[in-house]
């Protein structure tokens, strides 16, 4: 709390605990897992098929629209009065913490989605006017996802969508102008991972967001409802991995079982929390999850 007292309103370091650095890894695993599929898979069309610069704009539009998405939803969390400075459990909130004032932050919320943008415009050269229609549908739902998706228990299913079918199946696209049933299949694996992130934080959550009318899927459904949908999705996301096995990439099957066992110790020490603010040890354990299936999927298909 006295660190906390120490940030200077609109500095720098305001500013990058606003961008809240440690979800880029969220944002990264399914851009490295649609990347290593298409390396893979490059071969088959021939030489030139894929495009390091495609890669990389995939990465950093993937990263300007993350940041852009957690200034959304630190302005509108605290002006719907979700963020309380007060009884919030979670890392704390640039603006409800007065770190950044809420002119400054509509501005940068401007300003990102222009750079996003931007870095995203490069991509209609390697995938086609289509990536337009998907860069649109990327900023307009980082919109509806704070100000109604999240209200209405719907935040799982866009989770699901944009940090699994969109940005795997797209950055596959973009380079190979195809889809594979392998690459849904990763791609909706990888949704399910990312949505453990959500559900911890929702889990934690539950009692801020029932009396603030935020109608969460643990709300809806309970915390022992939350708990094994916590554990269901990382063991559906290594069932549907066995796509990796049956498309002949085995160790993408089997080194995510290193990613499971964490999963399933994570979900053990949730279940002895249960409540309050430790579980933001939980939330740093997940996040860390979610990258070491990122790095195991991707490294099984690129090995083999």
């Amino acid at each position: 709390m006295e660190e906390e007292q120490k940030i200077v309103t609109n500095s720098a370091k305001a500013w990058l605990l606003a961008a809240r650095p440690k979800t880029l890894s969220g944002a990264a695993v399914p851009v490295m897992i649609g990347v290593a599929l298409a390396y893979s898979d490059s071969s088959l069309y021939g030489e030139g098929a894929f495009s390091w610069i495609a890669a990389l704009l995939c990465f950093l539009f993937a990263f300007a629209m993350q940041i852009d998405a957690n200034f959304i939803n630190d302005f509108f969390d605290y002006v719907n009065g979700t963020d309380d400075a007060e009884t919030r459990l979670g890392p704390r909130r640039a603006c409800a913490q007065g770190w950044v004032k809420l002119e400054s932050m509509k501005k940068a919320i401007a300003l990102t989605t222009c750079i996003a943008c931007v870095i995203g415009l490069p991509l209609v050269y390697y995938g086609g006017w289509e990536m337009v229609l998907v860069g649109m549908l990327c900023v307009v739902f980082a919109f509806l996802y704070t100000t109604w998706f999240s209200y209405q228990g719907l935040g799982d299913l866009l989770v699901l969508v944009f940090f699994g079918l969109v940005p795997v199946c797209c950055t596959y696209y973009v380079q190979l102008h195809a889809f594979t049933w392998e690459v849904l299949m990763a791609s909706i694996a990888c949704g399910l991972v990312i949505d453990a992130l959500l559900i911890i934080n929702n889990f934690r959550d539950r009692d801020n967001d029932r009396e603030a009318g935020k109608n969460t899927i643990i709300v809806l459904l309970g915390a022992e409802a939350g708990l094994q949908l916590y554990i269901g999705v990382g063991i559906g996301a290594i069932i549907l991995g066995g796509a990796f096995l049956m498309n002949g990439h085995p160790l993408a099957f089997l080194l995510p079982i290193i990613y499971l066992a964490l999963h399933f110790f994570t979900y053990l020490k949730i279940k002895r929390i249960y409540q309050g603010k430790a579980l933001n040890l939980c939330l740093g354990e997940t996040a860390r999850n979610i990258f070491i299936y990122g790095v195991c999927v991707s490294l099984g298909i690129l090995l083999l």
